[in-house]
């Protein structure tokens, strides 16, 4: 019996952002194009995030009057990466991310929305922006969608309400302050009203915001453009003929299926974070599985970096860190299900500190959150599991939650019956039993509350940033909005563990997204992108959305060249 064939110009394996821009991209250029997905559900880790992109110089900012000289990104990169900074890469990206943006925006039904007030991380370093580098897509009605609804992966479950994903900018922060403004609570009473009919009627969140978005109008794009999207269907190998990749064997729900693709394979299966065995060979001190919390979908295990070696690629591993990291607190479900939590907004709000065992701060609690968990690694004590627990009280947590935990009205009894939270009347209880030094605690809080009640913190200078600042309390307009002290028991803990958003490490590439060999070249008919590509970061967060405006941009590219190259 002969093996069953089908025939496009670009396959792409993978459907999060960066697949389905290649997809995208390739079919608006008239190619004929296949997208094949492990998982029975499209949209992959980028389903799971919080949808933000990296784009300076962007459509959206120089419409709102934000111009920007185009070496002022380089130079931020330059002081950012140093040694790791490949012009090649760092220049494809940049020139070609505000292209990528206009394009969606022009020809499909994607469509932006600005975050033009969002700084970057780092701003001490020169090239630092303050506004104009962010965008996301724009809040979208899937009912728009049609059935390819029913094919996309709900947004995760940890970070949504009642399946409801929640918009991080003014969105979120009217759920933060519905008890504190009139206007938010009313703007929260629109959202959950319409969310209830439509989990009674559809069964599902319909009004999409954040990563579902962005993978939702892709999604939607490609089925206009005639994409032919598989579900169910892991990539088992690639095919070659004369040192060309030209397809790949499909394990599809019609049987064992050869792909044969013209102009070749987009690998966009998003990155190893869960590759367990690559994990504990490269992450530092992860010796067990629950050592690191990984965020994406358990799918993105590796499968294109495999794919990618076996026919001559090369992983690259000088990188600051492989994995782009976060701050994660494991959640038990009450029907036996756990599941990961991303400590991304509440560690700068004002009232709350970040221990090791030893009772000790060790990080401006208000940086990024990849900056927070590599200070957690390199200062939690050796011998020890790597871990810091996040500490507040019962005001703190009414008022902005902790981690998964809820704020007012919701219960915080749950969380804490569950072991999420840990609670107790004073502080020394609370240390004794999160297993953290009480002598520790107690002087870090009383030194931490002689200067919070001023609004200082000398030892970390916290709120100092413009990007502490944004991530603070918007509510507080005068002050510093990080710094509050900790003094209305009961105090709760959360314990946080290192986690990531996807690795860094990747298929080494050209400015084109090709895949190079061990001797630099390119392997013809293959590309990678999103996290199958090694990050043009080199291994560092320099700003909230380096993944996905990279891995949009080089999707674009990779279809673009694969077009181009027909």
């Amino acid at each position: 019996m002969s093996m069953r064939r089908l025939d496009c110009d670009l396959l792409v394996i993978g459907s999060g952002a960066s697949g389905l821009a290649a997809a995208v991209t390739a079919a608006a250029q008239g190619l004929k194009v296949i997208v094949v997905e492990k998982h029975s559900s499209f949209g992959g880790a980028t389903a799971w995030s919080g949808g933000w992109l990296w784009v300076p110089g962007n459509p959206l900012a120089k419409r709102a009057g934000i111009h920007e000289d185009p070496q002022q990104p380089r130079t931020y990169l330059k002081h950012q990466l140093g040694a790791r900074y490949n012009a090649e890469r760092v220049d494809a990206f940049l020139d070609n991310a505000p292209k990528m943006v206009a394009f969606f925006e022009e020809n499909t039904a994607l469509q932006w929305a600005d975050g033009n007030g969002i700084p970057d991380i780092h701003g001490h370093l020169p090239g630092a922006a303050t506004q104009g580098h962010q965008v996301i897509a724009a809040p979208y009605d899937a009912r728009a969608m049609g059935p390819l609804i029913k094919r996309m992966r709900k947004t995760m479950r940890e970070t949504s309400f009642m399946g409801m994903p929640i918009m991080a900018g003014a969105d979120l922060s009217a759920f933060l302050s519905m008890t504190r403004s009139f206007k938010s609570l009313l703007h929260v009473s629109k959202r959950m009203l319409r969310h209830l009919r439509d989990l009674a009627v559809h069964g599902r969140a319909m009004h999409l915001v954040n990563g579902v978005a962005l993978v939702g109008r892709l999604a939607k794009s490609a089925e206009d453009l005639g994409v032919t999207l598989i579900e169910s269907a892991p990539a088992q190998r690639l095919l070659q003929e004369q040192g060309r990749v030209i397809g790949a064997l499909v394990e599809t729900p019609a049987g064992p299926t050869e792909i044969h693709a013209r102009c070749g394979v987009v690998l966009a299966a998003g990155g190893f974070p869960n590759d367990l065995q690559r994990r504990q060979a490269l992450f530092p001190r992860t010796s067990a599985a629950e050592d690191h919390l990984a965020l994406p979908p358990v799918q993105c295990s590796g499968d294109g970096i495999s794919l990618g070696e076996a026919v001559g690629g090369v992983l690259e591993l000088d990188v600051a860190s492989p994995a782009a990291w976060a701050p994660v607190s494991l959640v038990r479900h009450a029907d036996g299900s756990s599941g990961h939590f991303p400590h991304i907004i509440d560690r700068a709000k004002p009232g709350l500190i970040g221990v090791l065992s030893n009772g000790k701060r060790f990080v401006n609690e208000a940086d990024g959150y990849y900056d927070y968990t590599a200070a957690m690694v390199a200062a939690a004590p050796a011998g020890e599991e790597v871990a810091s627990w996040l500490i507040c009280d019962h005001r703190f947590q009414r008022r902005f939650g902790l981690g998964h935990s809820r704020p007012f009205p919701l219960p915080v009894g749950p969380s804490v019956r569950s072991g999420y939270l840990q609670r107790c009347a004073t502080l020394e209880g609370l240390a004794k039993a999160c297993g953290i030094d009480p002598a520790g605690l107690l002087e870090t809080v009383r030194s931490f509350n002689e200067h919070a009640c001023k609004g200082d913190d000398p030892e970390f200078g916290r709120g100092l940033s413009a990007y502490n600042r944004k991530q603070g309390d918007p509510l507080v307009t005068e002050g510093n909005p990080c710094v509050a002290p900790i003094e209305h028991g009961p105090f709760y803990a959360v314990k946080v563990r290192p986690g990531s958003f996807g690795t860094f490490a990747g298929l080494k590439t050209n400015g084109n997204a090709q895949v190079l060999n061990s001797a630099g070249v390119a392997i013809a008919g293959l590309y990678a992108v999103g996290s199958d590509m090694a990050s043009i970061m080199g291994g560092m967060y320099p700003s909230g959305g380096i993944n996905l405006g990279p891995a949009m941009t080089f999707g674009y590219v990779a279809g673009l060249h694969a077009a181009q190259s027909s």
